[in-house]
């Protein structure tokens, strides 16, 4: 609309009721020398981003207070998705590694999770950390089709699942169905979680059973054609889910599920997440490039505490 930043594309008035379009009218470049960006995640105590450059088998780092990057680990075993356990520890898909990582304070890297039933994964690819120490992940086979952001593979396992793994380190199989399992998150009560398919072009919901198991609630929103191709997925403190969807930009759907907005963005957007001292500033990592900006909502933050 009109009156609206050529960042925001208003979809639905209820973008602009719920003040999403008042912060920047563009995006910062913070890098622009990667071949292939994900998985950005914000350190809050070190006021820090860091992101995984695939096919350079490199994750970089930008500092906040001085706008320096550098290179935070290389090799990294082709990093996919990053987060943070409850205790402020890295965890990290590997792709090229086919494994779940966890950094420890002292730079050690421990291995929570690398077959299932005996089978090595495919090449895991985002993670999210529930409040019991369980860690939810998708393992497509994106990074064992090609060379390019792994290694070349045939499957072990023979299929593209989302699984858990628990803190004694036993991995459970929680769902599967998929074409190729891609970002997922935690509602704000962790009631729910919700798996974007990238061949599927949708985002699937499931609630969360008192032991952990899922129960298939079907699929939540879909991105129609033209409208781009679904990555990775956050949540704002409102309950509002963001989605990466490549050439499409940053969608942004209300919590019945209807596509009320979008940014805009001058690449193809991988993955999203927020971060800066009050979880208003988006990290977009895109082809390239990482961009930012600061907005007018805020993120969910990362545990159901400090919600």
């Amino acid at each position: 609309m009109a009156n609206s930043p050529a960042l925001y594309d208003v979809l639905d008035e209820r973008f602009r009721t719920g003040r999403c379009v008042f912060g920047d009218d563009r995006l910062e470049v913070l890098y622009d020398g990667c071949r292939w960006a994900e998985g950005p995640l914000y350190f809050p105590a070190g006021r820090y981003l860091i992101w995984s450059d695939i096919p350079n088998d490199r994750m970089m780092r930008w500092d906040e207070t001085s706008g320096t990057v550098s290179v935070f680990r290389s090799p990294a075993g082709h990093p996919n998705g990053n987060t943070l356990d409850a205790q402020g520890r890295l965890v990290t898909c590997e792709q090229g590694n086919r494994r779940v990582t966890r950094t420890e304070h002292d730079g050690t890297i421990t291995v929570l999770a690398e077959r299932y039933q005996g089978k090595r994964l495919n090449s895991p690819n985002d993670a999210v950390v529930h409040s019991s120490g369980a860690i939810y992940f998708s393992d497509p086979d994106f990074g064992i089709t090609t060379d390019y952001e792994g290694h070349r593979a045939e499957s072990e396992i023979g299929a593209t699942n989302v699984y858990r793994v628990d803190p004694d380190g036993e991995v459970h199989l929680v769902a599967d169905g998929f074409a190729g399992p891609n970002g997922l998150v935690l509602s704000q009560g962790e009631e729910r979680l919700y798996v974007s398919d990238t061949r599927a072009n949708h985002v699937r919901r499931f609630d969360v059973q008192a032991d952990g198991s899922l129960a298939d609630k079907g699929v939540f929103v879909e991105c129609r054609p033209g409208e781009g191709r679904f990555d990775n997925i956050r949540f704002d403190d409102q309950g509002r889910l963001w989605v990466a969807a490549m050439d499409d930009g940053v969608h942004c759907y209300a919590p019945d599920g209807t596509l009320i907005g979008r940014l805009v963005t001058p690449e193809p957007v991988a993955n999203i997440t927020f971060g800066g001292p009050k979880r208003n500033r988006v990290f977009l990592t895109a082809n390239t490039t990482v961009y930012s900006a600061v907005l007018s909502v805020t993120g969910l933050p990362r545990l159901p505490e400090d919600r």
